[in-house]
């Protein structure tokens, strides 16, 4: 049994920095392109709701607890809000700026170019999708810290060709109604950044090899959220199809810049198995690939991902797949991956076969 790598668990195990920044960089661009392929697929409206589902999912799950981690939780209300955003974003590589005009009153504003939505991804999303985000999680967290004053004020998105998605977060002087937690204004700017007035995080609690965890985390998290998301508010049929084709699509668009950044893959099925066993292991999982005959056998023990999403449709895993299908395209397209082993169907492992095709020319 030949053994081209196995993760572990030991803290000793060194950081995989390379193994890192491939997988945020999937995970980073497969979010975008769901978002599209939503928009493109099933219409404005749906992408609208899958959006808001995940950002809210995402503001329940983690606003609270990363007040207390970032230890903002004492500060005012709107300040509070505003440098959660500002040094949250910062940690995961989001371009982000944050101005404190009161204690009632804070600004944050995510100039171009969006981190969500990279490229020139930008030109293919409707306001209604950059306003859903906004409505789930911007707009909930005063709902979150027991203040009925707390709203969230947009003065402008990028996505409707303004230099950014800005805005402030202000405590009025009375209870606000659910419609009016969400605002918009135009008219108004944000004033001048200064990085000096703004949080800083210790350079000594974040080293290099902790930022690009924080990083891929950050861009896992949200797939952890969107893909399961389309699933129940399109259904297993279209949601799986439209999250499974965006997810082949961009696993080949993505794989060039994967090898570029872990040095290079081997060719053919024993290039590709040691591909997936690293992958697996910047990601946190447990793997190991292994011969038979020509063929590889890549098994991984869990799915990091998905670990807080226990109970999902098969249409979850089906999609998620997909990325690892292009991949294999686009490294030697006449490679085949099959799943042979599924955890969500009881057995021991998740389990990929990869095979080598040949070229049969049509017959005359």
């Amino acid at each position: 049994m030949l053994l081209i790598g196995m993760t572990s668990t030991s803290p000793s195990q060194p950081d995989d920095v390379a193994g890192y920044a491939a997988v945020e960089t999937l995970y980073h661009s497969y979010l975008t392109g769901l978002i599209l392929a939503l928009v493109t697929r099933a219409g404005t409206g749906p992408a609208a709701e899958v959006v808001f589902r995940t950002f809210r999912r995402q503001q329940l799950a983690r606003f609270l607890p990363g007040l207390a981690k970032l230890g903002l939780d004492r500060l005012p209300h709107a300040v509070a809000c505003a440098q959660y955003h500002y040094l949250s974003n910062q940690v995961g590589g989001v371009k982000v700026e944050y101005v404190r005009e009161s204690d009632r009153k804070a600004w944050v504003r995510y100039p171009p170019p969006r981190w969500i939505w990279s490229g020139t991804a930008v030109c293919g999303i409707p306001s209604e999708v950059s306003r859903a985000m906004l409505l789930g999680w911007h707009a909930n967290n005063g709902v979150v810290l027991g203040n009925p004053r707390l709203g969230f004020v947009c003065t402008g998105q990028t996505v409707d060709g303004q230099p950014g998605l800005e805005g402030y977060y202000r405590e009025w002087e009375h209870d606000l109604a659910p419609e009016e937690r969400l605002q918009f204004s135009p008219g108004e700017q944000c004033p001048p950044f200064d990085p000096a007035a703004a949080p800083q995080l210790s350079d000594d609690g974040w080293p290099e090899a902790r930022l690009r965890r924080v990083s891929r985390n950050y861009a896992m998290e949200y797939v952890t959220s969107i893909l399961p998301e389309t699933i129940t508010a399109l259904g297993p049929a279209l949601g799986g199809h439209v999250a499974g084709i965006a997810a082949r699509q961009v696993g080949m668009h993505c794989f060039d810049a994967m090898a570029d950044r872990l040095g290079g893959v081997a060719p053919g099925a024993a290039g590709f198995a040691a591909f997936l066993v690293r992958l697996a292991r910047a990601q946190g999982d447990d793997a190991v690939a292994v011969a038979d005959g020509e063929a590889w056998i890549v098994r991984q023990a869990g799915w990091r991902l998905m670990r807080e999403r226990p109970a999902l449709a098969p249409a979850v895993f089906d999609a998620w797949n997909e990325l690892w299908v292009g991949a294999a395209l686009a490294h030697d397209r006449w490679l085949r991956i099959a799943v042979t082993g599924r955890r969500d169907r009881g057995e021991p492992t998740w389990e990929w076969r990869i095979t080598h095709g040949t070229y049969r020319p049509p017959m005359e």
